[in-house]
């Protein structure tokens, strides 16, 4: 079992990828904002956090540069696909970048992979 952060500030696509993740056995946590996902990080461990770019208190790559308990494993979630902003989000520690909407397959795969 992964302990995975959802950091999204839609309600219900946040939710649906933690009711996606949990029912794949996954300890998840949703964050809406910048420093809630910071607080979530520095409370927990976590194994993998998938991190939506825009939120409403500031860039999601915030939370990797203010955290001081890093996650294992984060893959931004952006609806921006330009070769600047994949690179960016590499350059900010991510491992990968997926382009929303993610579907529920390629979440499951994700997760499957980056936490075994």
């Amino acid at each position: 079992m992964a302990r995975v952060l959802v950091v999204e500030d839609n309600a219900d696509a946040g939710d649906a990828m933690r009711m996606l993740l949990e029912a794949g056995g996954h300890d998840v946590r949703v964050a809406g904002t910048v420093a809630a996902a910071i607080a979530a990080c520095n409370e927990t461990p976590v194994d993998l956090m998938l991190l939506d770019l825009t939120l409403p208190d500031g860039d999601g790559l915030e939370v990797l540069a203010r955290a001081t308990t890093a996650p294992n494993v984060t893959v931004a979630l952006t609806g921006w696909d330009e070769p600047a902003v994949i690179a960016r989000c590499r350059a900010a520690g991510c491992r990968d970048v997926l382009l929303k909407p993610v579907s529920a397959r390629t979440l499951l795969a994700l997760t499957a992979t980056l936490t075994t």
